[in-house]
């Protein structure tokens, strides 16, 4: 296997005049932008004007990059595409969601290529971060890249991929520490990639033998993943029949040295969730029955619901339910594909009233995206007992996790249920007179 590489052993510096324009600023393109700009002449380009202005604001609404960093980086920003036209490196990191369907939604992906198009001129390498099933790049982009530019991939611009691997919300593995998978239609492209990206990564590069292997190994990280999390939650399932808590179990199969620390909860998000059925839909096209890869979202899928009805069954029609946390994962602000949701329409389907409190999402996204209004803050009862017959916690935002049994006591009725689907108060004490469930 081939070892990461810096970029200091490529041979090729480029130079800091470079260009570099990147189309899309959301939690992968800003991230990316703002160390690129301490590199390259960097310009950012978001079709949002209002993401654009907060961002001249020094004001990240994703919680990725400070306003310390935004204001201190040369980074530049248009919602105007003549803004990047002629750069040397375009690199697009739009979304790549699925449909009702869960079929592949390419709409932002070809969107992207005609903007870019018109703005190609010959010599460019026009870089694709976005997740997509093997082969996209090649033929799907490069060919409406060539329709918006009237111009030939691999003779007058190039295609690469360097997939993206951003977590939200770790301030560990960041854009400019990971290792980076880069490949190009040419050698002599990767090369290019590997010493753009090899310029802010202290992690190296890694090049990939191909474009197609490139995407490959992006589809699979997180559809591994899903089938990991798809197999705790489906013992979950069953051990909870036999009244036993997953989190003891985990605990003491954790204890071998190879075991590996899956957890079980909801898996939602714009990546875990989503680009397993990019590889399924690549399986299905070339005649192959993805049976291992789509059992395992299937199963993931079901987790709302499984959850839903195993705390419902502890209460009665009509009680109140108080939900804390709504966005996708702990301590970020991204409500994409967020499975809290499955929780919340469960609940009311059995015939509870759900009220749903989340600090760091956005409540006018909630109410459009969801038709979920947020509470502005935690309704603690002014006397000795709550209002609540149930808290589910959905989600472990730090504000959650340090509660105690006082905060319990103030929001749940004498009897009342705390729900813990995350685990994060399996060691705090009970008040007396409330119960207990998790899974």
């Amino acid at each position: 296997m081939s070892v990461p590489d810096p970029a200091s052993k490529a041979g090729i510096t480029l130079p800091g005049d470079t260009r570099v324009a990147v189309v899309g600023l959301g939690y992968v393109g800003l991230p990316l932008a703002v160390v690129l700009s301490h590199k390259f002449q960097t310009t950012g380009f978001d079709i949002s004007s209002a993401r654009i202005g907060e961002l001249g604001d020094t004001f990240d609404r994703t919680g990725e990059v400070s306003a310390e960093r935004l204001a201190a980086c040369p980074l530049g920003y248009t919602d105007d595409a003549a803004g990047i036209a002629g750069a040397d490196f375009f690199i697009v990191t739009v979304p790549t969601p699925v449909d009702a369907n869960n079929d592949p939604d390419l709409g932002p992906l070809l969107a992207a290529c005609a903007t870019v198009g018109p703005l190609i001129t010959r010599g460019a390498t026009i870089i694709f971060e976005s997740t997509v099933f093997p082969g996209a790049t090649e033929e799907i982009c490069g060919p409406a890249l060539e329709k918006s530019s009237g111009m030939k991939a691999g003779e007058d611009f190039f295609l690469g991929y360097s997939p993206e691997r951003i977590n939200p919300g770790d301030r560990q593995h960041t854009v400019d520490r990971i290792i980076k998978i880069v490949a190009g239609q040419t050698a002599e492209v990767t090369e290019r990639l590997a010493a753009l990206y090899g310029a802010i990564t202290s992690g190296g590069v890694f090049r990939a033998k191909s474009i197609m292997a490139a995407e490959a190994a992006k589809v699979i990280e997180n559809s591994q993943r899903d089938i990991n999390i798809a197999f705790i939650n489906e013992i979950t399932m069953i051990f909870g029949r036999m009244g036993l808590s997953i989190h003891d179990v985990l605990d003491a199969a954790g204890t071998k040295w190879n075991f590996l620390n899956f957890t079980p909860g909801l898996v939602g998000g714009h990546c875990i969730s989503v680009d397993p059925y990019y590889l399924a839909h690549k399986a299905k096209a070339l005649g192959h029955d993805p049976q291992v890869i789509l059992a395992g979202r299937r199963t993931n899928d079901e987790m709302g619901s499984y959850i839903a009805g195993a705390i419902s069954a502890q209460l009665e029609k009509g009680d109140r339910v108080l939900v804390l946390g709504f966005t996708f994962k702990e301590n970020v602000s991204d409500l994409r594909n967020s499975k809290v949701i499955d929780v919340i329409r469960g609940l009311e389907d059995a015939g509870l009233q759900v009220d749903v409190h989340d600090p760091l999402a956005d409540s006018g996204e909630a109410k459009s995206a969801y038709d979920v209004d947020l509470l502005d803050g935690i309704p603690y009862a002014a006397q000795k007992a709550g209002q609540y017959e149930c808290v589910v916690g959905a989600v472990t935002h730090s504000v959650y996790a340090d509660m105690g049994p006082e905060d319990f006591r103030l929001l749940l009725k004498a009897g009342g249920l705390l729900a813990d689907i995350k685990g994060m108060w399996r060691n705090t004490v009970m008040p007396d007179g409330l119960r207990r469930w998790q899974l």
